[in-house]
């Protein structure tokens, strides 16, 4: 464990080499999030979901980071909410904004139920394994105000996959029950890139952008843009994001 995870220990494996399964989208966030919990101890399990978002280039960089990080496995799921739609990432009839949203608003980049849907896939996985840690890149700072990135929610969903699991239920006492990580919620932007740059994330292969091209290219005008955009500035890091010309 390096000396910067040692700051969060409290999130630390509760057995060595313990299997934890990590919302891995190929973004910043969650490229931080993976190598924070392997650098932590544990075996870490990506899993990446293709829900029917405007482009696959995340995906092809999720499964090129796994790689690179040496992951224990790595699964990606399809499902279809293009079906459901409701959101400007999965209706390509809604138009991504490109000006700053208004922060009493819920955005329409908002994808119906997400990372309820997403933590419910990793949570059967994590059962399946025998793992009872999950790892997502919920962030409240710079959260563009999607309700399921809130400590509330989070909180919320471990106290649910306690009650509806066999692992859960079983639970003899608390080193026997989920935990769901949100370890970046409270981190500015710039910190978690602090973060990251010290675990040694290669950020030049990330994408974040909602409407990158099949490149991994971003637009460098949506709000995913803007916030990674001045993370850097804020880190006072170089900005290594690879833009359409």
């Amino acid at each position: 464990m390096s000396q910067l995870s040692a700051a969060f220990q409290n999130i630390a494996p509760r057995k060595p080499h313990a299997p934890a399964v990590i919302l891995f989208s190929g973004g910043l966030d969650s490229s931080t999030i993976l190598a924070l919990a392997k650098d932590l101890g544990y075996a870490p399990y990506a899993l990446s979901v293709g829900y029917g978002q405007r482009h696959s280039s995340e995906l092809a960089a999720a499964k090129h980071i796994a790689k690179q990080m040496g992951v224990i496995r790595h699964e990606v799921v399809n499902l279809d909410l293009t079906r459901f739609g409701g959101s400007a990432l999965t209706d390509s009839s809604i138009d991504i904004p490109i000006t700053p949203s208004n922060d009493q608003e819920i955005p329409v980049t908002y994808v119906p139920a997400r990372n309820t849907i997403l933590l419910s896939l990793a949570l059967g996985w994590a059962e399946s394994l025998g793992g009872l840690d999950i790892f997502y890149g919920a962030n409240a700072v710079d959260y563009s105000g999607y309700p399921d990135c809130r400590p509330d929610y989070v909180a919320s969903f471990e106290t649910m996959a306690n009650l509806a699991t066999k692992a859960g239920v079983e639970a003899i006492n608390n080193d026997n029950r989920f935990r769901v990580h949100a370890p970046i919620i409270s981190m500015s932007k710039s910190e978690i890139i602090h973060l990251g740059t010290t675990l040694g994330v290669d950020y030049s292969q990330t994408v974040s952008c909602y409407q990158a091209n099949d490149l991994g290219e971003a637009c460098g005008e949506c709000e995913s843009c803007r916030l990674r955009q001045a993370g850097f500035t804020q880190a006072k890091l170089s900005d290594p994001t690879r833009y359409q010309k």
